[in-house]
């Protein structure tokens, strides 16, 4: 008897090592997955040219990306933040950051300094987007072999090449 229940459970297969804890849940990934750019893309191009309610006259609007119980991306939270400071680190769990800034810093629009500093901190994906133009322009600024890339994103979600 001893001997079957022995051999029985040697045939049984070992289990599979346990899945980690929400806290020791891996970091999100530095470049965004195409599920979280291509909603990036879809909301915050939405937002493009809606009023910023709250006490900053001019405002970027700026939305924090998560994913819902089902594993689905969703704005985790969104507000407006003042135009020339930077952003603060995101909250736990968010994938991503979209910043819409209402106009151009530069002469050569697109992602700022505070922008690049921001995923330089972080290492967290953030999408610029800029509301002076129709169709908005969308950059990508991602954490990326050791140093901050940019690349374009088109209308319809086709990605440019990164450029530092």
């Amino acid at each position: 008897m001893f001997a079957l229940l022995l051999l029985a459970a040697q045939s049984i297969a070992p289990l599979p090592p346990a899945a980690p804890a929400a806290s020791e849940a891996a970091a999100p990934p530095p470049v965004a997955e195409a599920d979280v750019r291509e909603y990036a893309a879809i909301v915050g191009r939405k937002a493009v040219g809606k009023p910023v309610t709250g006490p900053f006259g001019t405002a970027d609007k700026v939305l924090v990306l998560a994913r819902d119980d089902k594993g689905y991306p969703i704005v985790g939270a969104s507000f407006g933040y003042p135009v020339r400071d930077s952003l603060p680190p995101p909250p736990g769990g968010a994938l991503a950051v979209v910043r819409l800034h209402q106009k151009p810093s530069t002469i050569v629009p697109g992602p700022t300094d505070d922008d690049r500093a921001f995923v330089a901190a972080n290492r967290l994906p953030l999408f610029v987007i800029g509301e002076w133009q129709r169709p908005a322009p969308m950059w990508e600024v991602a954490w990326l072999d050791g140093a901050v890339r940019i690349r374009s994103i088109g209308e319809v979600g086709e990605i440019g090449p990164w450029q530092d």
